[in-house]
């Protein structure tokens, strides 16, 4: 199992030595008030498979999670099954998030004691748990909000995901959409916190800031935010941290942080091969996403070149195109994927470009403002 997830992103050169060596995204953990019907979305709609579950039926008496896997991302759906437990207070304060940003390592105990002495502070100490397929060792540590990292070790195990969890398939037959890994997981954070968090990264996690965004660079007639990119040693994790800026009008971030209420995840990028097809196949599935005008698509050639997609295909799929020095990307963002309008997701696809599509955020954000303007909270 730990080898389909080995990241397949380009590396970064560090340095300085990498105290907290990091293998990918071992798996995010989402909080849902009712897993099963959001397991069943996320099979029908985005093409994920159910390969692990846990609840009554495996001794668990507060929560049942699913466990659904595509290539090599992997999300763990967790509901709670009684109105006291910490998953329901949760879930009532933020609604539908994501509780856990799970890493693997090759040694917990390390990664644990390399982040604590930096001054993490800690969620769970290191862990041993068994059964017949061997053994994972996990810790965690807090970050940002009420969000959390888990440090997973698996390279003893070999059941489906880890102890606790029984082997489970998908009950129809499920077709993948194509998408590969996680990109980029962004942070959305309380005005002023931002440099606080990513100092966080930098010091206790041993990351690099990658890129910097300032108002000027995200900004649109009405709304502004801020945002630093930070990545570790070998370019396998990268977060993006988002702040408001000050605006006319209230930003998409201050629109997250009051329905979340809390800092938090605000989304997760996943990459595909063909986002044509997989954008085709999410939209023939029923999920929903932002509304790009014709007339972004006009002078597309001047501002990013030469491309292998065609541009009309592009265009009707509302995909948006930039570019850097070192290639271009192709990117969709869906609309939240909860009633709350706070976690969403991107579709990404890269053609050597690093970037995060800097090109398109009027575009998208003024896209972004649209939907604020149904919900009345722009």
């Amino acid at each position: 199992m730990s080898e389909q997830l080995s990241a397949t992103l380009p590396t970064t050169t560090t340095t300085t030595p990498d105290f907290l060596p990091l293998n990918g995204t071992d798996y995010v953990e989402f909080y849902v008030s009712n897993a099963k019907q959001t397991a069943y979305y996320y099979q029908a709609a985005f093409g994920f498979e159910i390969v692990a579950y846990a609840g009554l039926e495996t001794g668990l008496r507060d929560r049942a999670s699913y466990v659904l896997q595509q290539d090599k991302i992997r999300f763990v759906i967790t509901s709670p099954l009684t109105p006291d437990s910490p998953i329901a207070d949760h879930v009532r304060l933020h609604g539908d998030g994501v509780k856990v940003l799970a890493l693997w390592v090759d040694d917990v105990e390390k990664a644990f004691e390399a982040t604590v002495s930096r001054g993490a502070k800690v969620a769970q100490a290191p862990t041993t748990l068994t059964d017949e397929y061997g053994e994972v060792k996990v810790a965690s540590i807090h970050t940002y909000g009420e969000t959390i990292h888990t440090f997973v070790e698996r390279k003893n195990y070999h059941g489906a995901f880890m102890p606790g969890f029984v082997a489970r398939q998908s009950m129809f037959p499920v077709q993948s959409v194509g998408l590969k890994y996680i990109d980029h997981c962004v942070g959305n954070v309380n005005l002023g916190e931002m440099n606080r968090w990513v100092e966080f990264y930098e010091k206790v996690m041993g990351f690099q800031l990658l890129i910097t965004f300032d108002d000027k660079d995200i900004s649109t007639e009405y709304t502004a935010l801020m945002s630093k990119v930070v990545s570790n040693g070998n370019g396998y994790v990268k977060f993006p941290i988002n702040e408001p800026a000050q605006g006319r009008k209230k930003s998409q971030i201050e629109e997250y942080l009051d329905f979340y209420r809390d800092s938090g995840v605000q989304h997760i990028a996943v990459a595909t091969s063909n986002i044509v097809h997989t954008v085709t196949e999410l939209r023939r599935r029923g999920v929903d996403f932002l509304y790009v005008p014709d007339n972004y698509y006009d002078d597309l050639f001047e501002r990013v070149g030469v491309i292998d997609e065609d541009i009309e295909v592009l265009k009707k799929l509302n995909i948006l195109v930039d570019r850097d020095e070192e290639g271009y990307l192709l990117q969709l963002f869906t609309k939240p994927v909860q009633d709350r309008p706070t976690v969403f997701f991107e579709i990404i696809e890269r053609h050597g470009a690093r970037s995060f599509g800097k090109g398109n955020f009027k575009a998208l954000f003024e896209s972004i403002e649209r939907e604020q303007a149904l919900r009345g909270t722009l």
